[in-house]
């Protein structure tokens, strides 16, 4: 079992930054892959940015590609998500999750585990 915890989340106004934080407990996460993903109300879980097992690749939805930036840190057992220039419509709740292998995926059912989940709010 792994438990993941996100902080960091808030609210800020648009074009500010917030970064998220995830950290991960019980069994080692550092052999997968890990990605933030976001569900706003009214709306479906979406895909935000994943990161492979070593950091060695990155990727993101076209929505925050160039804003956000996703990181690991494996000695820490965390991983962190840098928002900059938010928009009102990046407001939702955060998660981060654990990928079932090394590598990352745009699809939450290929996640394992998944932290309680973290509010951002981008007023305007």
């Amino acid at each position: 079992q792994v438990q993941l915890v996100e902080s960091g989340g808030g609210l800020v106004q648009a074009g500010g930054s917030l970064t998220l934080s995830c950290t991960a407990s019980g069994r080692t996460s550092s052999r997968f892959g890990m990605g933030w993903f976001r569900q706003a109300p009214g709306k479906e879980r979406e895909f935000v940015a994943g990161i492979n097992w070593n950091g060695g690749g990155t990727e993101y939805a076209d929505s925050v590609k160039g804003r956000f930036t996703i990181s690991r840190d494996n000695a820490k057992n965390m991983v962190t998500l840098q928002m900059n220039t938010l928009k009102p419509e990046d407001t939702a709740v955060y998660y981060c999750a654990v990928s079932r292998d090394s590598g990352t995926s745009r699809r939450d059912y290929l996640y394992t585990y998944w932290g309680q989940g973290t509010q951002v709010t981008v007023s305007s």
